[in-house]
């Protein structure tokens, strides 16, 4: 069964019994034996394992992983090291850079680093086929990633939730309690960019916010 190695297993204690879930593991087990899947089936928890519950300061939602061959790990937005940054991640980078002068273009794309400073990099699906973007929608992910948002907004410590698209947005009903921030936003990719995503400068908003509730800001510098 699911072990994420830290406090993320008492707070979702019960939910991978359930029949959705169970339904969703007999659908995954075929996949994965019948198809290419992604990401590896030992990364497609990486989001929790890295950011345990307790310390999540920002949630960045995604929508399902990269469906191109060693790309997706986990984490929505990252690729490994050696992997080219995908247009969606280099316009992130971009942002980053116009917003707060922290440039990460033209190192790599791996965010792990902000994973472990307490930005839970979530996607609503967690796994997809191969070149079939969107192929797990509607197979219970979303069930257990909004279990899993429900489960933040509970949290009495202040998180900033950066929703980018109308996937993300979707999601905004179930962050009601008034101690957090949602940021939204359009989409990174190439597609909307240029429709609300460039000049949002969700990354310092972020750090503002943090700043203002006592909380330490976040580095999102990407390291070497």
């Amino acid at each position: 069964m699911v072990n994420f190695g830290n406090d993320w297993d008492a707070v979702m204690q019960g939910e991978f019994d359930r029949p959705y879930y169970q339904e969703l593991r007999r659908f995954l087990i075929q996949e994965y034996r019948s198809q290419t899947i992604y990401p590896g089936m030992y990364d497609i928890y990486n989001a929790m394992k890295y950011t345990p519950y307790h310390s999540v300061r920002a949630v960045i939602l995604g929508q399902d992983p990269y469906h191109g061959p060693n790309q997706a790990h986990g984490l929505s937005f990252s690729v490994r090291k050696g992997v080219a940054p995908p247009p969606s991640l280099v316009n992130i980078f971009k942002e980053i850079r116009d917003d707060s002068g922290i440039d990460n273009l033209g190192r790599h794309g791996e965010l792990t680093k902000w994973a472990q400073s307490g930005v839970l990099l979530l996607n609503t699906v967690l796994t997809v086929r191969a070149g079939q973007a969107g192929s797990h929608r509607g197979k219970g992910w979303e069930q257990l990633t909004d279990c899993i948002i429900e489960k933040l907004n509970q949290r009495p410590e202040p998180i900033v939730f950066l929703l980018w698209g109308a996937n993300a947005r979707s999601k905004q009903a179930l962050i009601t309690a008034p101690q957090h921030l949602v940021l939204t936003a359009a989409h990174p990719s190439p597609l909307s960019a240029y429709n609300g995503f460039f000049g949002c400068r969700h990354f310092s908003k972020t750090n503002e916010f943090l700043r203002s509730r006592g909380l330490p800001e976040i580095d999102w510098s990407i390291g070497d």
